[in-house]
């Protein structure tokens, strides 16, 4: 089962569950819904159902690698340099919905946050062991060149 999506001018097939990467998005609530421009059922046929529509879901937001465009014309001493990184919006398809059924994503199992190291260990192992300062190595004196007779 998966549709084909209009987004950003660019189509993309996705099914439930997959991330896609599309031109930056604005969404206030993290839900996006797509256009559908062609729609696959489980028989394996592709057709256009008006009824139609694709859910998902806003991952994060980034910027893409950085392009150079480097601008030059041959014996005029003219060279002009510029960088450009294209926003992108990373999205989780969560459903897609035709003709009365409805596929949706697998849950994503919630991240549990690692317990914070103790403190208190650290400052235990400080004071058994104060830190010994270091002593600065004596200043050698030059010695003089002798005068030769």
């Amino acid at each position: 089962m998966y549709a084909v999506i209009r987004a950003g001018g660019k189509q993309y097939r996705v099914a439930p569950g997959d991330v896609i990467r599309v031109e930056k998005v604005n969404s206030t609530d993290g839900q996006v819904e797509f256009p559908v421009v062609a729609v696959s059922g489980e028989e394996g046929q592709v057709g256009n159902q008006s009824d139609a529509r694709v859910v998902g879901e806003v991952v994060g937001e980034g910027r893409g690698a950085k392009v150079l465009v480097f601008h030059y014309k041959r014996k005029k001493q003219y060279k002009k340099l510029r960088g450009h990184r294209q926003p992108f919006t990373s999205v989780r398809i969560a459903e897609i919905a035709f003709g009365g059924q409805s596929f949706k994503a697998p849950d994503l199992p919630k991240k549990e946050a690692k317990p914070k190291k103790v403190k208190a260990a650290a400052e235990e192992e400080s004071e058994e062991k104060p830190k010994a300062k270091k002593k600065a190595a004596p200043k050698k004196s030059a010695k003089k060149a002798a005068k030769k007779k």
